[in-house]
């Protein structure tokens, strides 16, 4: 039976994923008005945790394409608010699916492989990218995070969700991408309610942290503005809660 190191490589796709990458950057930098802010804080090498909030279709195609190394994604099975095409690239850059409300453990596995390869893997805690403010997040980050007990670098994304908007009126959209400074590890010993209630904390801090690289009017459920807050009421409804992807 193969290992887990040697049934997730690290890395892998190395010719497609350098074309993907430039192409990408091409692009992003052609249609918009395209900003990294803060590239010092990549560290060098990992392993590491990269997380960022998720607001648009084109949040991981920002990602891999100013990533400074190779980076792995975990990532729902389906991608309902994209194109097609978004889709292809997916599958050509190629990444560890996550079935939405299953027990699947195959995105948990491949986490804790690449770590152990001194790689880089990337999550949108959010787990879906239906709303524009930052929401509460999902499990999995966090888990991942306390599991592995590696960095977790923040990265604030803004404007992506008017590139198209844009080019229809002849515009190109300002899109800034804040890199923040690497922190943890986490624990979360212990079992049952205990462990729970730490791991939702480590989710909350990872959420804050991507909040603080937003601007005010997109920290959502994070802003220390209370009108803020009370506006994003309603988007933590996670909408594959009782639509398992089988």
């Amino acid at each position: 039976m193969p290992s887990e190191e040697a049934e997730f490589k690290y890395p892998r796709r190395r010719v497609i994923r350098t074309a993907i990458r430039h192409l990408t950057r091409l692009i992003l930098t052609t249609i918009s008005d395209f900003q990294v802010v803060d590239r010092v804080n990549f560290p060098a090498e990992g392993p590491l945790l990269v997380v960022g909030n998720h607001f648009s279709f084109l949040d991981p195609v920002a990602v891999l394409a100013i990533s400074p190394w190779p980076i792995e994604f975990v990532g729902g099975l389906r991608v309902p608010n994209a194109p097609k095409g978004v889709g292809a690239l997916r599958e050509l850059w190629g990444y560890y699916p996550v079935y939405r409300g299953t027990g699947s453990q195959l995105a948990f596995r491949a986490a804790q492989a690449v770590f152990d390869q001194k790689g880089i893997l990337g999550i949108f805690p959010e787990g879906s990218s239906a709303f524009a403010v930052l929401r509460p997040p999902r499990p999995g980050a966090a888990f991942m995070a306390a599991r592995s007990q590696v960095p977790v670098l923040p990265i604030g994304m803004d404007g992506l969700t008017n590139v198209f908007p844009a080019l229809r009126k002849g515009r190109r959209a300002k899109v800034t991408i804040r890199i923040g400074r690497s922190f943890g590890p986490f624990e979360a010993p212990g079992r049952g309610r205990a462990r729970r209630e730490r791991l939702e904390e480590i989710g909350h801090t990872i959420m804050q942290h991507i909040a603080d690289l937003l601007p005010i009017d997109r920290q959502g459920h994070y802003s220390a503005d209370p009108e803020i807050r009370a506006a994003a009421q309603g988007t933590e409804v996670y909408p594959w809660d009782d639509e398992p992807e089988l």
